[in-house]
Formats: structure tokens, sequence, C-alpha cells
């Protein structure tokens, strides 16, 4: 009598486990595989794809799998105690010495205990493990036993979501249905995940971040701010700006009346190229111009992006909230955020970061505060989006080389200015980074 209990008991705690299984791979698998395994021909994959691309169709997916978890673990209990509890009872009347009663009850927690670590690990645990662990193969596996257990729970299906439906909104809660939904962050985790595991290499772990944090960015920080863009005078003569154009690294040039601050379009060079080869007739800056998009400041680097692709535009003006010029955006500088420094034959890159011999750090005051914090691993809470900013706001006033300031756990030592902006600062740790966080 025994061993076809614990055969029975077995086999409860093994459908336990299949429903559990079921549900985990159900929400974990991921939507693309299962696609591209049914348009291989898998017939597995083809009656899996519907379920979890219907968010409905996955809610009662998951309901089916939580009814089989809630009755196979009734079944199992109430099963062994009418048997095993029963048969165990006798046994430790005679060995202990107990009264029935005693006997019947220390039989019932011992099986009750027993029976609530086996379905733990067996039933629990490790059919979760392996769901989380492969769950294409475990969604593919338990389809063919969920598949009868869709039809035989429908009733009971409908009735508990409605039920549950009419609850949350009764308690003021919106009505969620499972999707294949990350968060940014969970992303994130995913992607270090993969790295982890070998399944990406650094560089495009490191791009793939870089294209999470795009929707982080602002314009003003990715800009060339305003004392470090090249502009033309709408006033020009066409035959300085082409003088002006050969010695300039960039093939668009803003173009501005009276004042920077009153951009009215921007010259590509390739309009001007046309210009003299058509035998340089009369005409004048005005006339070849194209228009130039605007951006505010605080728009981040993706909308940007959307916005320069809509205007099928390479640059961006990007103005302050007085309406005034701050700096000028490229698609290049959104690149650059995204796969890292965009080489240029004519152009020569953005200064970087130095080691010295002596353990300090040059970093150049127009590097982004991301960047240097990176680096330097360590977190600043700055509204400063450059090195330069940020050494400027901690000293209070206009920097002067030589002088030193202290930003968290390192100091900065001016080093060189120019227009009376940081140009270079020498940084050095100057507390353990433990220490300078709790402090």
């Amino acid at each position: 009598m025994i061993l076809p209990a614990i055969l029975i008991i077995a086999a409860l705690i093994l459908i336990n486990a299949l429903y559990v299984g079921a549900e985990f791979a159900a929400v974990s698998v991921r939507r693309s595989r299962v696609q591209q395994l049914a348009s291989e021909g898998n017939s597995l994959a083809g009656w899996l794809l519907p379920l979890i691309e219907s968010p409905a169709a996955l809610d009662r997916y998951i309901a089916a799998c939580q009814i089989g978890i809630t009755l196979s673990s009734l079944a199992l209990g109430a099963y062994a105690q009418r048997t095993i509890a029963v048969e165990l009872a006798p046994l430790l009347g005679r060995l202990g010495g107990l009264q029935d009663v005693a006997a019947q009850s220390t039989s019932a927690v011992a099986v009750l205990l027993v029976l609530t670590v086996a379905q733990v690990i067996f039933g629990e645990l490790v059919p979760k493990s392996l769901a989380l662990q492969y769950p294409t193969q475990a969604a593919l596996y338990t389809l063919l036993p969920m598949v009868p257990s869709l039809w035989l729970y429908r009733p009971f299906i409908k009735w508990l979501n409605g039920t549950g439906l009419l609850l949350l909104r009764l308690l003021g809660s919106p009505s969620q249905t499972h999707r294949h939904i990350h968060s940014p962050d969970e992303i994130e985790l995913l992607i270090a995940d993969s790295r982890d595991g070998g399944l990406l290499e650094p560089d495009e772990h490191r791009r793939l971040q870089r294209a999470l944090r795009l929707s982080l960015r602002q314009a003003k920080q990715l800009m060339v701010p305003r004392p470090r863009i090249s502009a033309l005078d709408i006033n020009t003569p066409l035959s300085d700006v082409t003088s002006i154009v050969a010695q300039s690294p960039f093939s668009r040039l803003p173009v501005y009346r009276d004042s920077i601050d009153n951009v009215v379009g921007m010259l590509h060079t390739k309009d001007l190229v046309r210009w003299r080869v058509s035998g340089g007739q009369e005409a004048t800056l005005e006339r070849l111009l194209r228009p130039i998009a605007s951006v505010h400041e605080s728009v981040t680097a993706d909308r940007v992006l959307r916005e320069l692709r809509v205007r099928h535009s390479h640059q961006a003006l990007v103005v302050d909230e007085f309406g005034g010029t701050a700096g000028l955006l490229t698609l290049e500088d959104v690149l650059s955020e995204l796969l890292g420094e965009v080489g240029d034959e004519f152009k020569s890159g953005d200064p970087v970061a130095e080691a010295l011999p002596d353990g300090r750090i040059r970093i150049p005051g127009a590097m982004a505060v991301d960047a240097a914090a990176a680096l330097l691993g360590t977190q600043w809470d700055t509204e400063a989006t450059t090195v330069g900013g940020l050494v400027t706001a901690a000293l209070g006033h206009l920097p002067v080389p030589g002088e030193r300031a202290t930003v968290g756990s390192y100091e900065f030592e001016v080093e060189r200015v120019a227009s009376h902006a940081l140009d270079s600062a020498l940084a050095r740790r100057v507390v353990p980074e433990e220490t300078g966080t709790e402090e």
C-alpha cells in the first residue's frame, strides 16, 4: 500500500512541477525566438505563438497553470493525509508509545512537513530554475499537456479572471494583462547577463547601454556649445566664404544675421561647389542657404534623432529658454553618444582623458560629466553637463590656472583656461570612495 501511494504522490509533485515550469516559461520565453522557430516549421512553436502573442490568450494560459498548481497541491496534501499519514500513525504509536490521537496528530504533522519540503524543492524551485534557464525548450515541451488543461479549466478560467478584474475595478486599480515587456532597467540587466554569459562582446555591451540611455541624455549635454560654433555672417561675400569653407573642417556651417542668436539658415559646401562649377554667377550667400532645424536644449537625444530624420537634416540649432542660441547639435554628435567617437579625415577628434605618470588624470573641460564619472569610477550629483561646468560650480567663480576644487572624492586642479572657460583640469583621488560616500 505504501509503494503505490508514494508513486501517486511523486506523480502529483511532477504534475505540479509541470504547471510551474509552464507558467515561468510562458512569461520568460522570447517571442522573437518562438516566431523564428515557427517560421522554420516547428509545429510546437506554431501552436505556442498565438498563446504568447495575445495578452488575453497569455492571461488564460497563466490562469490554467495557476489552477493546475492549486489543484495538484490540494490533491497531494489530501491524498497523502488519507494514505501515508494513516499508515504511519500505528507505527508511531508502537515505536513511541503514543496514544492513538497523539500518534495521528504526529503522523499528520510529519507527513505535512515532508510533503512541503518535497513540494517546494521538486515542485517549485527546480522547475522554476529550469524554465528560467531554458525558457524556449520548457515552453515547447510543456505545451502538449497544457492544451488539454486549457480546455478542461476553461469555465473556471473565465469565472476566475472575471472575478479578478471586477475586484481590481472596485479597488480602482487598472486591469493589466500579462505581456512580454521590460523596463529599460530590466533590459539593461538582461544585457549585462548576456555579457557575463559571453554572448556579447564588451564593445557590443557598451553600445547597447548607450542606446538605452539615449532617452536620458539632453541636447544640451551633447551639443557643441555656443562659443565653439563655426558660423558665417550672412553679409559675407561669396568669394570670402569660399576661402573660409576651404579652411574649415566642416561641410555644413550655420549662417546668422547680426548675431549668432539670429541663425537664419545653413550653408552646405555642396551648394557652394555647385555655384562655383556653374561659373560663379552673381549670387549672395542668402540664396545658397538651406533651412536649419531648431530644438530646445532640454529635448532628449532620441527625440532629436527623430527630428533630424523627419526633416532629412544633419544638424539642429539648440536654443535656450529665452530663444537664444545655446549650441549646435549634429547627427555625428548623437552617433558619437551611441557608437563612441566617430572619426573624420578632416576634423580632428575631441580631446580625451590622459593618465599622467604621477597618478593624476588630465581631463578636458568639455568632457561630459557622465563620461568623466564613469572614467573615474565615481558619481556626482550635479546639474553641470561638462567637467568645466562641474569645476566652475565647485569654485564659485570663473576658473584661474592653478586653483583647486574638491568634488566628491576627487580634487581638480585647473590646468588651462581658454576664453574664461576651463580647457583642462588635473584630477586625483583625495579620499577612498567608501569614505566619501559615507560622508
